[in-house]
């Protein structure tokens, strides 16, 4: 891709990237209600939640994260290269 191809690039993943953020913010609050029926995922300085509780969370939601933002940014990918020919770097 050229360089200013690039450039042009970088606005639109950086908006990719907020909207990843979001969905899986929202994909990890709606994952950890049906799979503990609790509403609220605890936090690491939450004093009432165990070790084991908070570990698995942070995982869930890393693992969710990782998901949803590998898939945005591949379809941002794939979006680019069909508008411009070129894959994005």
């Amino acid at each position: 891709m050229s360089k200013v191809g690039k450039i042009a690039y970088k606005p639109v993943g950086i908006l990719l990237g907020v909207a990843a953020g979001a969905v899986a913010g929202f994909a990890f609050k709606e994952v950890w209600k049906i799979a503990t029926g609790d509403d609220d995922a605890p936090n690491a300085t939450d004093e009432e939640r165990g070790w084991a509780e908070i570990l698995a969370a942070a995982a869930l939601q890393g693992a969710i994260f990782a998901l949803v933002k590998a898939a945005v940014d591949r379809g941002g990918a794939s979006g680019v290269r069909k508008l411009t020919g070129q894959w994005p770097d």
